[in-house]
């Protein structure tokens, strides 16, 4: 978070009328206003923030009154949630046997375009009132699960090219490869992963039900239709409760991926380990795919950005260790992010080192300084003669580069 010194770190007590929210710090799923910062003109919007389950929240100084006393510094947040990253990097794990990037990605963009076209498919048939059919979803699950493990590097950054039409699909296909990468880094048995995949491709079947006007809404949703938008996952879990074959870990996944680990959550409030482990999961991931894509009325932060966020909101609304397990696998500077290395150069990261997180194989094409574009160069940053190293993520809009150039290149 790039966030000036007017920028404090508040309890939701000390939230008055007068404040400038900067940042509700929960998901904008779980909020129903169009943006994350606003003017608190009265106290009903306290409580209407305070309602939300939201613990703590950002402020800024300069555009409303200050809090009574000191706020948590920004720079002190931002440092341990750096220092976190770092200890998670360093904890080795033994890297597996991979797939040829280059042999792999192929079949991983044909799959990722059967998917998307399966799950479309699959709601539209919701919408007219037709039964899930499991037999038209598990072969690509299969499929998308081979892939992961032959190499999730080939796979995982074109989940990130989504467009804003098509969103609803295109995001159940991310999180279900998300949900295979995340049990397949717990090292779960292969037909717990299918089950867990199945139910990351089906969490939200229930927004078939909700009308597109109120899920694309660019403005804040009123208190009917957000209760209605919060509907969609007990839609979904009768959907899937009439559905022959499913299993009560991908109905889990469904159901309880909005559930919240400090109890805040809908549509049950459940808290803790009364969330199953494939609830826990699905939450983690759906608001980590969820964060890092771009809406008509949310830009998407960057992935590392957005697991630093993750590691932050863990305070309350994840499980803890979960949400470093899931850094775990898909690295600090996940595959497709775009990164800045010392030399000034920008690239995109391409393949991780399970083993060496903060030294993945990165593509260069762009010198920050001299501002222009360079032959494209892939540098293994974990080669031993290699002495140039990552100093920061970036954004690809802030650079006016198009990510569907580079994302997924090999």
């Amino acid at each position: 978070m790039n966030l000036p010194p007017a920028i404090k770190l508040i309890a939701i007590n000390q939230l008055r009328p007068g404040m400038y929210v900067q940042d509700v710090n929960c998901s904008w799923m779980d909020h129903p206003f169009v943006s994350n910062h606003f003017l608190i003109k009265d106290a009903g919007r306290v409580n209407e923030i305070r309602a939300l389950g939201v613990r703590e929240l950002y402020i800024d100084t300069a555009r409303g009154i200050d809090v009574e006393g000191a706020g948590k510094s920004v720079d002190d947040m931002r440092h341990d949630v750096d220092a976190r990253m770092v200890e998670i990097a360093q904890e080795i794990q033994a890297e597996p046997v991979r797939v040829d990037l280059k042999q792999e990605f192929e079949r991983a963009r044909v799959l990722h375009s059967e998917a998307n076209r399966i799950v479309r498919g699959l709601i539209q048939d919701v919408r007219l009132g037709k039964q899930v059919e499991l037999e038209q979803i598990e072969p690509v699950v299969e499929n998308m699960i081979d892939s992961v493990f032959r190499n999730q590097d080939a796979l995982l950054p074109l989940i990130r090219l989504k467009d804003h039409d098509n969103y609803t699909f295109q995001h159940s296909v991310s999180v279900s490869a998300l949900l295979v990468s995340f049990a397949r880094g717990l090292k779960m048995d292969r037909a717990i992963i299918k089950e867990i995949a199945i139910g990351g491709l089906l969490h939200d079947v229930g927004k078939a039900r909700v009308p597109d006007d109120i899920l694309n809404k660019p403005a804040k949703l009123t208190e009917a239709e957000f209760a209605k938008m919060k509907s969609h996952v007990v839609q979904s879990i009768l959907i899937l409760q009439n559905t022959p074959g499913i299993s009560q870990i991908a109905l889990d996944v469904a159901g309880q991926h909005h559930e919240r680990f400090d109890g805040t959550g809908y549509p049950n409030k459940l808290k803790g380990e009364q969330i199953s482990l494939y609830g826990r999961m699905g939450a983690i991931v759906d608001v980590y795919d969820a964060i890092t894509s771009d809406r008509v009325y949310h830009k998407g932060m960057a992935p590392t950005a957005a697991l630093g966020r993750l590691m932050e909101w863990s305070k309350y609304h994840f499980d803890p260790e979960l949400v470093r397990a899931y850094i775990k696998c898909v690295g600090i500077y996940p595959t497709g992010s775009l990164v800045r290395l010392e030399s000034g150069r920008l690239g995109v990261v391409l393949e991780q080192h399970e083993d060496k997180m903060m030294k993945p194989r990165v593509r260069v094409f762009f010198h920050a300084e001299n501002q222009r574009y360079l032959p494209p160069e892939v540098i293994d940053l974990a080669w031993s003669g290699c002495k140039d190293k990552i100093s920061g993520h970036e954004d690809f809009e802030a650079w006016n580069i198009d990510p569907k150039r580079w994302i997924g290149a090999t």
